[in-house]
């Protein structure tokens, strides 16, 4: 798709309190989890191909071009999808394929863009303001994907645009496999025709809400003043609004910017009981990985630390494919921690830490997940977002421990 021509001039703004125009640009990898299967298994590249549990109760995580033609879609119940599509292949997805892959983009865009950040696993924002007094920010875009494209093989779509909002949008329409700028000046004709599903994060009951009020389209949406939309949705009507309008003035975060989150805990008594032991590291985890998912992180390095009684410290930890997902950590950390506790001496503390972070949600381990387990998922942590108590839903098996926690 070509780029729109119209010159954007310094100081142009879109809507109210806008800023100064930007130039951001944002990066998708195509198809992410079946493109990079597809470099593995070519004799399945022209076939409908899913990513995700193959079980009757499985999600689809990611759907293929071909597969998509059917209705086959993302976070739908791998059953549907069979329905829909007879001829579907459904296959689990590789967690260190995708992690390396990843890697390889996310290192070529560190080594050329000014200032970056790393959205999940398979998107990326830049920001090139300013550049166009160097260098077409549009040509320079255009040539690290065609790089990436050629270091890697994987297809990736772009949209430049004045915001993160307004990019993301460019390149969802762009899809597949092409690019977009929009303007300042373009902005509002560009979003106005516009389905509001298309709105950026914009949440399933939100959608159905404004559809039972007749607003079907951005154009629409933009002329509900923006007092009824806060009265509707609280402030989150507000960024419903702004979005309409084409406002963004969120930076972007550079991935260096958050690094780890750990948590010890020093008994009272030095023990060598496992089953307390592990219970304590279970609700660690169950810590972390929820403070994980409020921030919308995923991590991919695990480690545990322990302290024997004569205080001699050791620690061990291990990459992994990213994710946010409770059992896959809790599993990890208890492996982690087997392998350390060999001596079998009293231990006076345990700890965990989290690191390796990219912007993410938990939809990356739908490779694994059912659709009963989300949604138990979901439940817990909606609770654990009303009260603000990380610890007000936990697993039984960590109920139990009494503990000190230090962060």
């Amino acid at each position: 798709m070509e780029a729109l021509s119209h010159h954007n001039q310094p100081g142009n703004s879109v809507g109210l309190h806008q800023g100064p125009t930007r130039s951001i640009v944002h990066m998708d990898l195509d198809a992410f989890f079946v493109s990079c299967t597809l470099l593995k298994m070519p004799q399945m590249k022209g076939k409908p191909l899913a990513i995700g549990g193959s079980s009757n109760r499985g999600v689809v995580s990611s759907a293929s071009y071909e597969a998509r033609h059917y209705g086959v879609r993302s976070g739908m119940p791998t059953r549907y999808a069979r329905m829909l599509c007879p001829d579907l292949t459904v296959l689990r997805g590789d967690f260190d394929l995708f992690s390396d892959y990843s890697n390889t983009v996310n290192e070529i865009i560190a080594e050329k863009a000014p200032l970056f950040e790393r959205a999940s696993i398979d998107e990326f924002y830049m920001d090139m303001t300013g550049m166009d007094r160097y260098h077409s920010s549009i040509l320079f875009t255009r040539e690290l994907v065609k790089r990436i494209s050629s270091e890697t093989g994987l297809p990736l779509s772009f949209g430049l645009s004045v915001n993160k909002t307004v990019a993301k949008m460019c390149t969802n329409y762009a899809k597949p496999n092409g690019q977009l700028e929009i303007q300042a000046s373009q902005v509002q004709p560009f979003l106005d025709p516009q389905s509001i599903r298309s709105i950026p994060y914009l949440g399933e009951n939100s959608f159905r809400l404004l559809r039972r009020m007749s607003i079907k389209r951005i154009l629409q949406l933009r002329q509900v003043p923006v007092e009824s939309l806060e009265d509707l949705f609280g402030k989150n009507g507000i960024s419903i609004w702004k979005k309409a309008n084409g406002i963004d003035n969120s930076p972007l975060v550079p991935y260096s910017e958050r690094k780890s989150v750990s948590t010890e805990c020093t008994f009272d008594r030095d023990t060598q009981d496992l089953k307390q032991l592990k219970a304590v590291l279970i609700s660690m985890v169950e810590k972390l990985g929820f403070q994980l998912r409020k921030s919308q992180l995923l991590c991919s390095t695990v480690g545990v630390r322990i302290r024997y009684s004569n205080r001699d410290t050791e620690s061990t930890q291990c990459k992994i494919s990213f994710t946010s997902n409770d059992d896959r950590l809790i599993t990890k950390v208890l492996e982690l921690f087997d392998r350390l506790y060999h001596r079998r001496m009293l231990l006076r503390l345990v700890g965990v830490k989290l690191s390796n972070f990219v912007r993410g949600s938990h939809q990356i381990d739908l490779f694994t997940d059912n659709t009963k387990l989300i949604n138990l998922y979901e439940a817990m942590d909606r609770l654990k977002h009303r009260y603000n108590d990380a610890s007000l839903v936990r697993r039984a098996i960590g109920m139990g421990s009494n503990t000190k926690d230090l962060s």
